[in-house]
């Protein structure tokens, strides 16, 4: 149960726009479309040449995987971007600056009532098919920044894709260098806000605390407004460790609560 002074608060309530299920169903199954095809396409294999003697470290592979995957995603959808007439209505593609809550910004043609395009801000997640339990509950994102942007943007879209791999290694005799391949076996891609409630965990640790997915590879829908969204993730903070008092003081900080009271 919500605490009582919080239901008392005059809250800046965001609104998102009466499309926004739409625009969210079509960027997934975009993104969604577009890792299917490459790699049916045979698109997706990272090679990773090493003189190691004994090869790439496999198991510690997913410590390294992250970075892999994720410049592996962006070529993937700036390959797509060359093709002005892809099917995808692809048009624009940017990598997220450093300390960025989105690794690749994706912006598709989609005609809205006041817009002709949709942007979705994607999070890549990497996970070993090789390691059990690998990459299972990764830290998503802080608790207020996230909560904050809505706030700022009631139609923002923020998209988990999780990509699982495995990994691979040949030893060429003659050059004594280990010939690594990192393949990307599967994937699943979701809108953080329409995450089930029991999927999402909040851990008080690091700052505000941080947005977890309790099992990346299993998890649920639950269709919600954006404000409903931000009421389930204040719920979590409160009940948490952190309390009432912590997270008045991130709503004050943050704007979240109008006039500041």
């Amino acid at each position: 149960m919500m605490n009582d002074e919080y239901t008392k608060l005059d809250f800046k309530i965001p609104v998102e726009s009466t499309d926004y299920l739409a625009c969210s169903d079509f960027v997934v199954s975009q993104i969604e479309a577009i890792i299917k095809d490459s790699i049916q396409a045979d698109k997706n294999k990272i090679l990773i040449n090493t003189n190691l003697k004994f090869g790439l470290p496999m198991e510690n592979i997913n410590k390294v995987a992250g970075p892999f995957v994720e410049a592996w995603a962006f070529e993937i959808f700036n390959d797509i971007l060359e093709d002005e007439n892809n099917k995808y209505h692809l048009i624009n593609v940017e990598a997220g600056k450093r300390l960025n809550m989105a690794d690749i910004i994706l912006q598709f043609k989609r005609e809205r009532k006041n817009q002709s395009s949709v942007t979705g801000y994607v999070d890549v997640k990497a996970t070993s098919n090789d390691i059990v339990g690998s990459g299972k509950s990764p830290n998503i994102t802080s608790f207020a920044r996230i909560r904050t942007e809505y706030v700022k943007d009631p139609d923002y879209l923020f998209v988990i894709l999780s990509i699982k791999h495995k990994v691979y290694s040949k030893r060429d005799n003659s050059s004594k260098m280990f010939f690594g391949v990192m393949e990307v076996v599967d994937f699943n891609a979701y809108d953080l806000k329409f995450l089930a409630k029991n999927d999402i965990s909040y851990n008080p640790a690091l700052g505000s605390g941080q947005l977890q997915v309790r099992d990346i590879h299993y998890v649920s829908k639950e269709i919600r407004t954006t404000w409903e969204f931000c009421q389930l993730l204040d719920a979590k903070c409160i009940v948490s460790r952190k309390g009432y008092s912590e997270w008045l003081r991130y709503a004050k900080q943050n704007h979240w609560i109008k006039d500041d009271v």
